[in-house]
This record gives C-alpha cells, sequence and structure tokens, in this order.
C-alpha cells in the first residue's frame, strides 16, 4: 500500500518541468522586482499611455536578467519555451511582458508556424508598440528568416486584421530579410503594403515607412521604382521615413510627388 501511495504523489518528469519553468518565471520576476524604479515606471507608463502596470525597469537589464535565467534555468525544447513565455506574459505588467518577448527571441529556432495564433494574442494584448515591436523585429521577422514560405499566407492575412497593432506586426515581419534586400520579402510586404498606403492609423502609416528604409540600404533602386507611382498616395510620415537611404535625386522626385498629392487632398493626410 505504501508503494502505491508513493507512485500516486510522485511528481512526473512532466511535473517537474512546470515546477522549473514556474521557478524560472519567478526568478526573471524576482531580478526585475529587485531593479524596480517607481519614478520610471510612472514616466514609462505614461509616456507610453498604457494600461499595463509598470515596476520601473531598462529594458537592456530585462535583457540581461532574461540571458542569465535561461542560462541558469535553461530551455530545452519548443513547448518550454511556449510555456515560460506564457507564464511570463500573464501578468499585466509591462516588464515581464518585455521579459517573455525577450524569452522567445532567445527560443525563435524552436517556433513555427503552430506558434502565430499565440504571437498574435500577445500583439493584440500588447497595447504599445514597444511590445508590438520585439515581438514583430526580434520574434516574427527572424522566423520569417528561417522559413519565410510556412508563415506567408497567415501573416498575409494580419495585414487586414481590424487592429491595427497586428497590422504593424504584419508589416514589420519583413523587416530583417527586407533590410538585406531579399526579393522575395519584398516582395511580400509590398503586397501587404500596397492597400494600406492610404491608411489613416500613424503606428501603421510609420512601420511602412520604417521598412522601406531599412530596405533602402540594400535596395534602394527597388524601393524608388515602387515608391514612384504611389508617392502622391502615402502619408508624410511613410515618405519621409522611406526616402531617408535612396538618391538625393530620386529623394526630390518622391517628395515632389508626395507634395503633389498632399496639396490635391489625399485621404491618408499628413
Amino acid at each position: 500500500m505504501a508503494d502505491t501511495a508513493e507512485a500516486d504523489t510522485a511528481l512526473t518528469s512532466t511535473d517537474l518541468t512546470r515546477i522549473a519553468l514556474t521557478n524560472t518565471a519567478s526568478e526573471i520576476a524576482k531580478r526585475l522586482e529587485a531593479l524596480a524604479d517607481p519614478a520610471r515606471a510612472e514616466s514609462s507608463k505614461a509616456y507610453l499611455k498604457s494600461d499595463l502596470d509598470f515596476i520601473g525597469v531598462r529594458v537592456p537589464d530585462i535583457t540581461r536578467t532574461v540571458k542569465d535565467a535561461l542560462k541558469a534555468g535553461g530551455v530545452r525544447d519548443h513547448d518550454e519555451a511556449v510555456a515560460l513565455a506564457r507564464e511570463l506574459w500573464s501578468q499585466p505588467v509591462f516588464e515581464l511582458r518585455a521579459a517573455a518577448a525577450e524569452a522567445l527571441s532567445r527560443c525563435v529556432d524552436q517556433l513555427g508556424s503552430e506558434d502565430l495564433p499565440l504571437l498574435q494574442n500577445f500583439v493584440r494584448e500588447s497595447g504599445t508598440w514597444a511590445l508590438v515591436d520585439p515581438l514583430a523585429t526580434a520574434v516574427l521577422s527572424r522566423m520569417v528568416e528561417r522559413h519565410a514560405g510556412a508563415h506567408a499566407a497567415e501573416l498575409d492575412r494580419w495585414a487586414e486584421d481590424e487592429d491595427f497593432w497586428v497590422r504593424r506586426a504584419s508589416l514589420l515581419a519583413e523587416l530583417r530579410p527586407a533590410r538585406r534586400g531579399d526579393k522575395n520579402a519584398l516582395d511580400r510586404f509590398f503586397a501587404r503594403a500596397e492597400p494600406l498606403l492610404e491608411e489613416r492609423e500613424f503606428f501603421v502609416r510609420k512601420a511602412i515607412g520604417w521598412v522601406l528604409r531599412e530596405a533602402g540600404k540594400a535596395a534602394p533602386e527597388r524601393v524608388a521604382a515602387w515608391l514612384a507611382p504611389r508617392a502622391a498616395r502615402a502619408s508624410g510620415v511613410t515618405m519621409r521615413e522611406a526616402v531617408k537611404y535612396l538618391a538625393e535625386s530620386d529623394r526630390e522626385r518622391l517628395l515632389a510627388a508626395y507634395r503633389v498629392g498632399s496639396a490635391g487632398g489625399r485621404r491618408g493626410g499628413r
């Protein structure tokens, strides 16, 4: 009877893994709490206009804390990486959610298309570029670099989502390969950006300009050629970013076309 009772109460390997991950999340939270700065927390919350709680930890300190915790505790596989991120994200605290994004970025080679719904949910619950952008550029975009074809169709759907943060993430997902001038990445980005050029949401306009600006470093001719027939439709923030690394002649020509569109009262406005 004793042996049976002992067997019934013994912890399985799954139980132990869950406890270890909970302990890792708790250790991250404890270390971040030790770095709390109430004044920084108040100013960050006001600056980001976020409903989340803040404890006032700098981003480099969050990065270092997660790096050290993962090195000490280890994340062995996909399920453990996702479980840790979920545990950290479950609290409505900015720094813990930033830690979840950082943890995923350090385990991105273990993520796949099956994780896109989770990432989209995180994006929806972010409510600020300060969480959306790390998820999009350090997680999604690195996933796209590895297996673009596996994610393209779903990210195309994100570009049509009613949530502008999801639309922004779909654009920024192409940032890293577009920065290298990758032809396929630019084709995917152009297709998503086309119907969003007259978007009224600032954070979508800015994302289009951001990717075009970075792509302009490696593929200025492609960026200029794509913008040329569309400059009159684009917003000011998109254009100002997009032309930064183009040849001076292209920059002047495109901005002149933008000004003509602006004078004509484009729907996209400034």
